[in-house]
């Protein structure tokens, strides 16, 4: 399927892009904190996406895509965090903050579509 190549690209691509970022922040101990949360939660967007790819069924799909979400929002607190402490510039992070929230917007969409998916079929 096209559309899941491109958002496994662009899931993967949210991982990359915060392992560059976290390069960018000051040699502070808050910030070796939150780089580590911000790496775990960024590259598991595009870990668990993959893997929902290849899920064995409709409802072990949709988990697996509850997961991304989960994944995906908590990125999105990270990055708050970050703008909000200072420790990074706002304008560098608005493109990772635009893609992760649209990310998000497809996932929970997804997740809608198959819980109706899964009430038609009952």
């Amino acid at each position: 399927m096209v559309v899941q190549e491109q958002i496994k690209k662009r899931t993967k691509l949210i991982g990359i892009e915060i392992i560059k970022l976290i390069d960018e922040l000051p040699n502070k101990p808050s910030a070796w904190i939150i780089a580590k949360q911000i790496v775990r939660s960024s590259t598991s967007v595009g870990a668990n996406y993959r893997a929902a790819c290849r899920a064995k069924s409709d409802p072990d799909f949709n988990n697996k895509l509850k997961i991304v979400e989960e994944e995906a929002d908590e990125t999105q607190y990270w990055l708050d965090v970050l703008e909000e402490s200072g420790l990074i510039d706002s304008a560098r992070i608005v493109n990772v903050k635009k893609e992760v929230n649209e990310i998000t917007a497809i996932v929970v969409a997804s997740i809608k579509t198959m819980r109706q998916k899964q009430i038609h079929k009952s």
